[in-house]
């Protein structure tokens, strides 16, 4: 049964079509994806579904009391509520029953305070009023019950104090929690969804996935997130350049369906090129024949009639590529004993790590554990309480978050934005890069203060793409692109040949870019080895209790010593001492190599066995992060598993250098002193 129906529906914003003549029925059970580009109408018919936007033509019709509930990306969200009483009070009904019962109450007692002897009726009749709505109250409380208030909220990552607190204390990405939790615990009949992952981290996204692929009722879902609208789509209905498709399936079917459409299309248009041109050839070559020209006149009438076939039109999407950077050395950052708190909240109480060059780490994690913080502190945007932060040589960072869109000042053009971030560049390759970002034409003189927000993130990127570096640092770079955009800049980020290091929400940019990850959970960050398959697989498990490698907690970065010069003493130079010196100098030399050549070879040994076993570690890594090669899981866990312990010996090895290093040292500068 269709609980809703647009038909023939047209929106206009001004002088602007949103879209025209489009039609879409809503059924029981749907689970549709809506995909298309930033400003082609996506978010404006999901208001048009759930009434909060007027059609200019057209109609929408509802079942009768069907329930429509609407996630939108902007929200506001008024204090006065606690969290738990603001999802519980969402459901369409409560508070009108509530208001009843308390009227009722008052009702009772006033009829028990007037009570006379003998006259019941009144206060019969208020009994059975208040005992109406107590039961009716106790129905409601057994559909929308507290305990699965308390659930829904724990799922997307709310934690039992939060419960009594104020819903207006929260963040903005927390209040939007809330509302989606509101909207889940509601259980409407349709439910829209506009990019409701945008502030979910990934253990909640992951749980938000399982919530609705148990959802039984029907919703639309507007998602950036590839594997997210694979999981949960069976219908995608799709604005293209030719107007609103629909396709059966998910993301990946449409993906093909499309593929043929455009195949079969150039095939049919080949086919009627081919059939013309030969009509064409018979018409000149037989116009002048008196005894051929009713068949030209055939011809010409057939010609006339066939059919001209649009073949597959592709929609623009963003696509660049990043040009070569310099090369770093070898430790791109070195994190030392690394401190932050707000107040009295202490976010990062001791944290070591290396970044090294060619990594590519996705930092993963609940939202507050500090992951964002942790990327400002690399990016010199924020200063730590404790520790260092060191660059290494050579090292450009170029950085990128979510925050810097709306930083973009308002009454700059966007080719001002991006041409002042590297003014070396000429007016023609700053308008490649904004062509690139979907910018050309009068495009590039529009004002920021006019830009949608997924066009302000289009020109943040820009801006970032003009002067990359060779080390990006990226705070969730798909939030508020498209799909297209999403994949287009995902495919651009593979071939960069930097470092990278990124926080992402998003599973397909995480599980396609990363060979490292950072879990920042705890006040702690622990790396695995591997992609995301690979930490997820080792954090099942480590959880399930399953024998696995724990993931390398990295110490402080080991400092290589400056080559030490041996200083000999001179010796006087004249003749009557020349013997005298010569037999010094042999002793000194057979002195420091009985002394020194051990402590210098073991050094060399040691040295030897860990560039052995890290060209075995970059082997097995390159591997495991090759698409084309096939490996099954046993062999991947293994492989994993040796990796881990060679992470142990090099890290044991390394402590040994280092010793016979300072051996070696003293040695030289005791020798050299003597």
């Amino acid at each position: 049964m269709s609980l809703v129906v647009l038909e023939s529906a047209t929106v206009s914003f001004g002088a602007r079509s949103i879209f025209e003549d489009l039609s879409l029925r809503v059924a029981e059970g749907d689970r549709i994806g809506l995909i298309g580009p930033n400003g082609s109408g996506k978010s404006t018919l999901l208001r048009v579904l759930s009434g909060e936007q007027q059609l200019d033509s057209g109609s929408l019709r509802r079942s009768r009391g069907v329930r429509v509930g609407w996630l939108p990306q902007d929200i506001v969200v008024e204090g006065g509520k606690r969290l738990l009483e603001f999802v519980r009070s969402s459901v369409p009904g409560r508070n009108e029953i509530e208001g009843e019962l308390a009227a009722a109450e008052k009702d009772y007692e006033k009829a028990l305070a007037d009570q006379r002897e003998g006259d019941d009726e009144v206060l019969l009749d208020a009994a059975a009023r208040l005992a109406d709505l107590h039961e009716r109250i106790a129905r409601f409380d057994a559909l929308f019950s507290e305990h699965e208030a308390i659930k829904i909220l724990a799922g997307l990552g709310f934690e039992q104090k939060d419960l009594q607190r104020d819903v207006g204390e929260f963040s903005g990405g927390w209040k939007m929690r809330a509302v989606l939790a509101a909207l889940l615990f509601q259980q409407p009949d349709v439910m829209l969804l506009d990019e409701p992952t945008n502030h979910l981290d990934m253990p909640s996204v992951a749980w938000f996935s399982e919530f609705l692929q148990k959802y039984s009722r029907a919703f639309v879902l507007i998602s950036h997130d590839r594997e997210f609208l694979n999981e949960q789509a069976r219908r995608i209905v799709t604005f293209e350049v030719e107007g609103v498709r629909q396709y059966p399936g998910n993301y990946e079917k449409y993906l093909e369906l499309r593929a043929e459409e455009e195949t079969i299309l150039e095939n049919k248009a080949k086919n009627i090129e081919r059939e013309r041109e030969k009509t064409e050839q018979f018409i000149n070559r037989f116009r002048a024949q008196a005894n051929k020209a009713k068949a030209v006149q055939s011809r010409i009438k057939a010609l006339d009639k066939m059919e001209s076939v649009e073949t597959y039109r592709k929609r623009r999407a963003m696509s660049f590529t990043f040009p070569p950077v310099g090369r770093a050395g070898q430790d791109v950052v070195k994190i030392a004993g690394l401190r932050k708190a707000y107040g009295d909240h202490v976010v990062l109480p001791d944290v070591n790590l290396t970044v090294y060059r060619g990594d590519r780490i996705g930092i993963v994690g609940p939202n507050g554990a500090g992951k964002t913080t942790l990327l400002k502190m690399i990016a010199g945007e924020l200063a730590p309480d404790r520790g260092t932060i060191e660059l290494g040589h050579n090292v450009q960072p170029g950085y990128y978050a979510q925050h810097h869109a709306e930083t973009l000042h308002p009454r700059s053009t966007v080719y001002d934005e991006v041409s002042g971030v590297n003014k070396e560049l000429g007016q023609t390759r700053v308008r490649s890069v904004l062509g690139a970002f979907l910018f050309s034409g009068d495009d590039v003189d529009k004002p920021i203060q006019v830009l949608s927000g997924g066009e302000r993130a289009r020109v943040a990127l820009a801006r970032l793409m003009v002067k990359p570096g060779n080390f990006l640092l990226l705070d969730e770079p798909t939030n508020h692109l498209d799909l297209a955009s999403c994949e287009s800049l995902i495919e651009s980020l593979e071939s960069y040949d930097g470092t990278m290091l990124f926080v992402s929400h998003n599973r397909a940019l995480v599980r396609r870019l990363a060979n490292k990850i950072w879990l920042v959970e705890g006040g702690q960050v622990l790396e695995y080895p591997g992609n995301l398959d690979d930490y997820m697989a080792l954090s099942r498990a480590r959880i399930s209790g399953e024998q696995a490698p724990e993931p390398v907690a990295k110490s402080a970065p080991v400092k290589q010593s400056a080559p030490v010069v041996v200083q000999v003493p001179e010796v006087p130079r004249n003749r009557e001492d020349d013997k005298a010196r010569k037999r010094e100098e042999a002793r000194l030399r057979e002195q420091r190599s009985k002394k020194i050549a051990p402590l210098k070879k073991k050094v060399d040994e040691i040295l030897a066995r860990i560039a052995e076993l890290e060209t075995k570690q970059a082997e097995r890594n390159q591997k495991l992060c090759d698409p084309a090669v096939a490996m099954p899981d046993a062999e991947r866990f293994a492989m994993l598993t040796a990796m881990q312990t060679d992470a142990e010996k090099i890290e044991e090895l390394t402590g040994r250098w280092e010793h016979a290093q300072e051996e070696l040292e003293a040695a030289e500068k005791e020798l050299g002193a003597s």
